[in-house]
């Protein structure tokens, strides 16, 4: 437990004598600590009657010290109590009271923990491939990009349903082409969310960010308050419509047609 945690649960019992009452019987709630690793085990529960070779077992699957290379001081506070020594011996027959600690002491000369072998991730060497042998392999994205542009020199990875590069929007074109078909008193559905309503404007919009040179916007008038907007762009009006009833649409995601209203409040991400 982190030393943030440490002092978020001393905070909420304020070690007012109670963070134990509700620990079963003939179970003792204690701290881990260990000569080699900064991490600390708090509030472990052991059971008072398991023995001490039974408690380097389980002291053992977290710290990574062997039994035979563990000795277990019993300290309060900074305070040492003594010493776990008798493995035969029940953990009940020391003094052990909740919120003692127990301080491993690593004695294995080639223990993994030392100098933060199992603390410090950094020190973990990481698997590399050299481009070498990484373009020896043959079920590679690398390889399958290579095959297709030995049989078309123009291939282009493919784009899947619904994704596009991150913004990709920023460098699309709305111009006049875009807004083709689209035009003011239409009915229409504006995605994402399938909302309806009825098209409102049809132009430029100077005062919302776009790609450079002109950029067509859609007017929308919704038939619920499910916009962001009231026909203004920036306090420039360009269509009247009630607050939370209008919004400007980029041209592809506006399809105009038979769309009578519905009652359905659904929400957007993609509008000014």
């Amino acid at each position: 437990m982190s030393e943030d945690l440490r002092a978020l649960r001393d905070y909420v019992t304020a070690k007012d004598g109670t963070e134990y009452v509700g620990v079963a019987d003939g179970l003792v709630c204690m701290h881990i600590t260990h000569s080699h690793l900064t991490r600390q085990i708090v509030d472990i529960r052991l059971d008072m009657h398991a023995t001490i070779a039974d408690v380097k077992e389980k002291i053992y699957r977290h710290c990574g010290t062997k039994p035979d290379y563990m000795t277990l001081i019993l300290k309060n506070g900074a305070s040492v109590v003594g010493i776990l020594d008798d493995e035969r011996r029940k953990l009940g027959y020391y003094p052990v009271q909740h919120g003692m600690t127990i301080h491993v002491q690593d004695n294995d000369p080639f223990s993994l923990a030392k100098g933060g072998g199992l603390d410090d991730v950094s020190l973990v060497k990481k698997y590399e491939i050299s481009e070498a042998d990484y373009d020896k392999r043959t079920n590679t994205v690398r390889n399958y990009k290579r095959e297709q542009l030995a049989q078309d020199p123009n291939w282009k990875p493919p784009v899947l349903p619904g994704s596009s590069a991150p913004h990709s929007d920023l460098n699309k074109v709305y111009d006049a082409e875009s807004v083709k078909g689209i035009e003011v008193g239409q009915r229409c559905e504006v995605s994402p969310g399938g909302r309806r309503g009825r098209v409102a404007f049809v132009g430029t919009v100077p005062e919302l960010a776009g790609a450079p040179g002109e950029s067509y916007w859609v007017g929308v008038v919704f038939d619920e308050p499910v916009g962001k907007g009231n026909g203004c762009a920036k306090g420039k009006r360009y269509y009247e419509c009630a607050d939370k009833f209008g919004g400007f649409i980029r041209p592809t995601n506006v399809t105009v047609g038979d769309f009578p209203p519905e009652d359905e409040l659904l929400s957007d991400d993609d509008e000014f």
